[in-house]
């Protein structure tokens, strides 16, 4: 009996909910819907929603002003990432680009003042990293507080507008392992900068919301593990949460309204438990919920995560809870019994499949973490596709996933890898790939495939690599440098030619890598040429799908295309689709189409039939150049 696997792509599903800084509970509300991703404003506390339509921009990334009647987000050429932030209010009859007379930018960061029209952004430009002062109604003209040819990300600013911070490198360049700098919004004068020297990073999180009060909460790196931290740059005071009994990181996600309280999400090994600490008692208290995800970080882009648990402007904490089998939700904790409640959802969720958490040994000892999802009732091996996440500094949660159901629901396994490089396991984990960029990579992906086979979960000969990004890229890396490893590569938006790549990505990206592999391919290009796929082309023996955008510029069309077209000419199996658009899938009818495709390739290869279509060529009138 076959089973349609297309209901977990129709229900329109909450994707994340993000609170303005505002003194009122107005959230902006991104869902996924027939139309692709809609924005809508929600007031929490009447519990009235107000759908926002028009040219919003990146959803993702877009934010409200203080007042609740703008909304400030990045607008880029088709998906590229590189523009202008621009003002539009609610109804969209009021458009105005804040920063008109600067040359397009990557945004970096973007944050509003509690009170007042203050916003900072961070903009990455081919002269460097710079924090920006602006104001959501256009008027004074934007001004330059900081600037830096090293990376600098995550501008912040105070409740009252009245100081700024970034997280900088220029303390150590080009070494991902941020300080954090904090100036004066009216002079740009720095006064004062938090860093626990060159090993352990600090990050900003956000500014109290109390007016007045210059604290900022950051997430130190001491001990090895993430851990919170309220500093105050003003006299250079501060609160750490050692927590010395918790293995793991202690992530900061945001602090209640009144500036006593702070929320954290403790993970151990890729599970998610919600904490509170009470900054005057100096009180640690667990929160008790059901078993999931609570926030999923991000990186480059304009915010320290995709979606987060919050606290709502009751004092009440807004859980945000996801898991394999469920989209997002809304739970409240009732601070007086810590009662949790959900928020019936508007759209019940399409039953789906969990997902369990198992640790896998790398070749060197090192564990990993690896969500695995098997048919219902299914026995014996099975043919299984491995998920692996972009990034590389992300992370794989216990989060709703329709291509995942999709595939469960045809009767293939599915497995996701937090492989070394994924954030939440610690610095030396998520540091673990630097310098020799694939390599220790390939030996995780390697060791789960050997447990995924050992445990019976997978048909060694029927095992398939999908991912997107750096996913899509160790994807291309695996079938080319682990030959016998897979029957099958799917990659999106992939890295596969890191030295043919690298004059056409925005300036965010070439410094990133430039840290990353600790090199310049102008003077080292060997290194370069050492990770790239299109080195190993002619040892490639599966077949390989390749979906690239037109307009990415992070993993860039133009070497794609040389990947795909050099694989052609050494007789490999390929094929290369093309889409309109930036880096991310924009429409659930695509997702729809890219995950019907999946699954009629792997049908094919398990028949012993090829991809190929033929030449893999640009779309026509596309220059790659």
């Amino acid at each position: 009996m076959t089973v349609s696997w297309h209901r977990f792509f129709t229900t329109d599903r909450v994707l994340s909910m993000r609170r303005g800084r505002g003194e009122r509970d107005l959230c902006l509300v991104v869902e996924d819907t027939e139309q692709g991703q809609t924005l809508s404003r929600w007031d929490a506390e009447r519990g009235i929603g107000l759908p926002l339509a028009g040219d919003f921009g990146d959803p993702g990334e877009a934010v409200l002003g203080a007042d609740g009647e703008r909304v400030l987000s990045l607008h880029d050429d088709n998906g590229s990432e590189v523009g202008h932030v621009w003002a539009t209010s609610v109804d969209g009859t009021d458009r105005r680009d804040l920063t008109p007379d600067l040359a397009p930018y990557a945004l970096r960061g973007i944050d509003t003042a509690r009170h007042g029209d203050d916003v900072v952004i961070t903009a990455a430009a081919p002269d460097g990293f710079s924090l920006w002062h602006l104001h959501d109604r256009g008027t004074p003209a934007p001004r330059r507080l900081f600037t830096s040819p090293h990376e600098a990300w995550n501008g912040l600013i105070s409740a009252d507008g009245r100081i700024a911070s970034i997280d900088t490198t220029d303390h150590n360049p080009g070494v991902r392992r941020f300080a954090v700098t904090v100036v004066a919004t009216d002079t740009g004068a720095v006064l004062g900068r938090l860093t626990d020297g060159p090993e352990a990073p600090v990050r900003a999180v956000r500014f109290s919301p109390v007016a007045g009060d210059g604290r900022l909460l950051v997430s130190t790196e001491r001990t090895g593990f993430a851990r919170p931290c309220v500093w105050d740059p003003a006299d250079g005071r501060r609160t750490d949460v050692d927590a010395p009994d918790l293995h793991g990181d202690l992530v900061a996600l945001d602090w209640s309204d009144d500036g006593t309280r702070i929320l954290l999400a403790h993970v151990d090994r890729g599970l998610h438990r919600i904490l509170e600490f009470d900054l005057p008692r100096r009180e640690l208290t667990a929160i008790d919920h059901p078993d999931g995800a609570y926030f999923e970080p991000d990186v480059a882009a304009a915010h320290l995560h995709q979606w987060a648990s919050h606290y709502a402007a009751d004092g009440r904490i807004r859980l945000l809870h996801q898991r394999f089998d469920q989209p997002l939700t809304v739970r409240y904790v009732d601070r007086a019994t810590g009662e949790v409640a959900a928020v019936d959802p508007a759209t019940p969720p399409v039953p789906g499949a969990r997902a369990d958490s198992v640790i896998v040994y790398s070749t060197d000892g090192t564990p990993l973490q690896l969500w695995v999802c098997r048919p219902p009732n299914a026995e014996g091996p099975l043919p299984l596709v491995l998920n692996l996440h972009g990034g590389p500094n992300l992370v794989s949660v216990d989060s709703y996933n329709p291509q995942a159901q999709a595939w469960v629901a045809s009767g293939v396994a599915y497995a996701s890898l937090n492989y070394r490089g994924s954030v939440t396991f610690g610095r030396r984990f998520r540091e673990g790939f630097i310098g020799s960029i694939g390599d220790r990579e390939l030996e995780d992906i390697e060791s789960a495939v050997r447990r995924l086979v050992a445990d019976r979960v997978a048909d060694a000969d029927r095992v398939f690599v999908t991912g997107a990004s750096y996913g899509g890229f160790l994807s291309l890396l695996s079938v080319g440098r682990s030959p016998k490893l897979f029957a099958g590569a799917m990659a999106f938006v992939p890295m596969a030619d890191w030295v043919g790549a690298y004059e056409d990505m925005n300036p965010a990206l070439r410094a990133a890598w430039k840290a990353f592999f600790g090199a310049d391919p102008g003077l080292d290009p060997d290194r370069f040429r050492h990770s790239s796929p299109i080195t190993y082309v002619a040892s490639v023996r599966a077949p390989v799908c390749i979906v690239q955008a037109t307009h990415d510029t992070r993993t860039p069309p133009r070497q794609a295309y040389g990947y795909a077209k050099a694989l052609q000419d050494a007789g490999g199996d390929v094929r290369l689709d093309w889409f309109s658009g930036g880096h991310e899938t924009s429409s659930r009818r695509q997702e729809v189409d890219d995950q019907q495709q999946l699954m009629d390739l792997v049908q094919a290869a398990l028949r012993g039939e090829p991809w190929s279509r033929g030449p893999v060529e640009p779309p026509t009138g596309r220059h790659l150049g």
